[in-house]
C-alpha cells in the first residue's frame, strides 16, 4: 500500500482522509477490503512526513489479528522506487500493488487475488473512467490500451481531465484524442506482479539512481531526487517484443472506484461511499472477515 505521497493538492494526510460510513480512513477500507478478497499480510510504504501519523492510526485502529509491516520510502525517488522498499518484505510472493488513498472494493480486488493465484502473468485492474471521477475538478488518468487477449501495450497519461455534460470528459492537456468516453478504461495503480517484476523494478530504478539498494534501500550522498514512476516501467517493459518478464493482463474492475484528490472531493466521497453501503453493495462496518 504506497502511503508515502505529499498530497499536496489535497493539502493533508490523503490515506487518513475520513471516508467511512462512521469516520474511517481510506486506508482503513482499502486494506480490510483486499483481506476480504483473500489477500493476506499488509506492507504500508510510509513517508518521512506523515509516517508516524499513519504508524500511530493502524496501531490504534487496526484489529491486532492484520499481520502489517512497515517500511520506509525515506526519500521521495517515484513510485517504482516505492514498491522496490517493499522487496525485503514481500520477497517471492506474488502481491498487489494499491494506492492509499484509493477505495477500488472488494470487488475488483478479488478479481485481482484471482488473477494471481490462477496464472503466471502480471496484472492491472482498469476501470472506466465515469467510474474514477467523483468531482468537477480536473484529475490525472493514465488510459489503457489492451489488444484483443486483453495484454496491456500502452498506458497514456492524460491530464486535466474533467467531465462535461452528456457524459464525455476533457483532457486540457495538448494530446489527442481531446474528448475521452466515459467508459474509457483507466488505470488507478491497482496492480498484480509475479516474483519476476523485482529486477525489472531494480534495473528501472537504479538506472537512475544507482545508488539505491536492490531492496529500494538509499545510501547518504544520493543525487537528484528524480521520481522513477511505476507506470511509466511497466509501460516502457510492455513496449518489448520478447516476453521474458512476463504479461500484464488487463481486468475490468467492477463497480466505482473512489479516491480523494482534492479537499473538496471528501464530502462527495463520503455520500458516494454510503449509497454503497445503503446499496448492499459494501459492508457498513470494515474489517468483518478478520473477526
Amino acid at each position: 500500500m504506497l502511503a508515502a505521497g505529499m498530497a499536496k493538492r489535497y493539502g493533508g494526510c490523503k490515506p487518513l482522509a475520513p471516508v467511512g460510513l462512521h469516520g474511517e480512513a481510506v486506508i482503513d477500507l482499502t486494506a480490510s477490503d483486499a483481506l476480504a478478497a483473500g489477500f493476506g499480510d499488509v506492507v504500508l510504504v510510509l513517508g518521512p512526513s506523515s509516517g508516524a501519523a499513519i504508524r500511530y492510526h493502524v496501531q490504534r485502529c487496526w484489529p491486532a489479528e492484520v499481520a502489517v509491516s512497515v517500511v520506509e520510502q525515506t526519500i521521495a525517488l517515484g513510485t517504482a522506487h516505492a514498491v522496490l522498499c517493499a522487496r525485503s518484505i514481500v520477497g517471492r510472493r506474488s502481491f498487489a500493488v494499491v494506492n492509499a488513498d484509493d477505495v477500488y472494493g472488494s470487488e475488483a480486488l478479488h478479481q485481482l487475488a484471482q488473477q494471481l493465484s490462477t496464472g503466471d502473468d502480471h496484472a492491472l485492474v482498469g476501470f472506466r473512467l465515469q467510474d474514477t471521477v467523483v468531482s468537477d475538478d480536473p484529475v490525472t488518468r493514465g488510459t489503457v490500451v489492451a489488444d484483443d487477449e486483453q495484454v496491456l501495450r500502452s498506458i497514456v497519461e492524460r491530464r486535466r481531465v474533467t467531465p462535461r455534460p452528456g457524459g464525455a470528459f476533457a483532457a486540457d492537456d495538448g494530446l489527442q484524442p481531446v474528448t475521452l468516453g466515459a467508459g474509457t478504461l483507466v488505470s488507478m495503480n491497482l496492480w498484480g506482479f509475479q516474483r519476476s517484476i523485482w529486477s525489472v523494478l531494480e534495473k528501472a530504478v537504479r538506472a537512475v539512481h544507482p545508488d539505491v539498494g536492490t531492496d529500494g534501500t538509499v545510501t547518504t550522498g544520493s543525487g537528484a531526487e528524480t521520481e522513477v514512476l511505476l507506470p511509466e516501467v511497466i509501460g516502457s517493459m510492455v513496449k518489448r517484443a520478447n516476453r521474458k518478464h512476463g504479461c500484464v493482463r488487463v481486468l475490468v474492475g467492477t463497480g466505482p472506484c473512489i479516491g480523494v484528490t482534492h479537499a473538496d472531493d471528501l464530502p462527495v466521497a463520503r455520500i458516494k461511499l454510503a449509497e454503497l453501503v445503503g446499496a448492499g453493495r459494501r459492508p457498513e462496518w470494515p474489517w468483518e472477515s478478520v473477526h
